[in-house]
């Protein structure tokens, strides 16, 4: 995958929405988001048929505006319906083995550690995220907030390998994210919540113009 397709990567699933989250969805590719994952967790998430006709749904839209459809964690599900891509963090299955299940699609890691970076890199992936960089309410068992400098560590380790940068990001400290190495910032509440969301959506893009 390019860097630039991780400039603008937004995360949604149900609980994360106030209004109907299609809407959203469709909102925010209009606007210009660059990547989209699936990330359906919580207690009342949507589960089995509803869940997979809800990834349904929102990969039609992602395909009606050209941008990648990632699936977080769930990689039956991505793979059943054929989606873009899969996001997995530690605890889920060895990356060489969703390498396998999942050949010629884009395969993101969570890391947070230099060990957890070069594991990744080395194993196959076409990305990772890295975060929490500040607090964040969309993830209840996120990890304490690591700031920018494993990120900035991360880029000078890896000058050409994409990176993203999630938590706790917002309009007002995403520069601080850029400049340390991202090439994008995934968020969740600042689209969710944001309401303008095409202003919300062309601020990230020119901040990540902006440190290019």
């Amino acid at each position: 995958m390019k860097r630039t397709d991780l400039a603008v990567y937004f995360i949604m699933g149900t609980a994360n929405c106030t209004s109907d989250p299609l809407i959203v969805l469709e909102e925010s590719l209009k606007a210009g988001i660059t990547i989209f994952q699936l990330r359906e967790k919580g207690e009342h998430a949507l589960k089995g048929q509803e869940l997979e006709h809800f990834a349904i749904a929102c990969q039609t839209l992602c395909k009606q505006y050209h941008v990648p459809f990632i699936v977080n964690d769930d990689v039956d599900l991505a793979s059943k319906i054929d989606a873009d891509g899969v996001h997995v963090g530690q605890d889920d299955r060895a990356l060489e083995e969703i390498r396998t299940k999942f050949k010629g699609k884009i395969v993101g890691v969570s890391v947070h550690a230099r060990e957890e970076m070069m594991k990744a890199v080395e194993g196959g992936a076409d990305y990772v995220g890295i975060g929490p960089i500040y607090q964040t309410k969309s993830k209840p068992d996120a990890k304490k907030p690591a700031g920018v400098t494993f990120l900035h560590q991360a880029r000078i380790m890896y000058p050409e390998f994409p990176v993203v940068a999630i938590g706790g990001i917002t309009e007002q400290n995403a520069s601080e994210v850029v400049q340390a190495g991202a090439d994008g910032v995934a968020v969740i509440s600042a689209i969710c919540e944001s309401p303008n969301i095409p202003a919300t959506v062309q601020s990230f893009h020119s901040l990540s113009q902006d440190f290019k």
